[in-house]
């Protein structure tokens, strides 16, 4: 298969993930490996698109947008098929937004806000959601705590 993982690319994604600023040099030492062999093996995996990018992780709170929530939306169902596209494209570009998830079952999408708080909540829930013709319902969940891989982040 084109994609399996040998226990050293498997380690060398583990030390990414959990600090995706760590150097070659820390990974080779992590690893007991060459500094050449480390920065073979990383590449290989960009390359073959097993590691697709290292992202900063966001302190909401300190940002100023302490309170994050679920909303689970549902599409009307004739509009489902051209409203789609059109309702991806124009909510993942909003501010509030830190993903987008299309799902199957009762919900069409999930889409996860980071905001200053429940009034601000609501305004994006009835202004970029309830408001859309294409929008059947949605159900907001507030976040108390999440766990992303190994890091933890609370809100505090």
């Amino acid at each position: 298969m084109p994609n399996e993982l040998t226990d050293l690319d498997e380690r060398i994604i583990e030390i990414l993930s959990a600090d995706g600023r760590a150097t070659i040099a820390h990974i080779a030492s992590s690893l007991n490996v060459a500094p050449s062999t480390a920065h073979t093996r990383v590449r290989a995996l960009i390359d073959r698109k097993l590691i697709t990018g290292v992202h900063a992780a966001q302190n909401y709170a300190a940002l100023g947008r302490g309170l994050q929530a679920m909303i689970g939306v549902t599409l009307r169902p004739g509009a489902r098929q051209e409203n789609i596209g059109l309702f991806t494209d124009e909510v993942r570009s909003l501010p509030e937004v830190i993903q987008l998830f299309f799902v199957g079952g009762s919900d069409d999408f999930l889409v996860h806000i980071a905001v200053q708080d429940s009034s601000a909540v609501r305004r994006f829930v009835v202004d970029h959601l309830s408001a859309r013709p294409s929008v059947a319902s949605t159900r907001t969940s507030i976040i108390f705590e999440y766990h992303r891989n190994a890091v933890a982040a609370d809100f505090s």
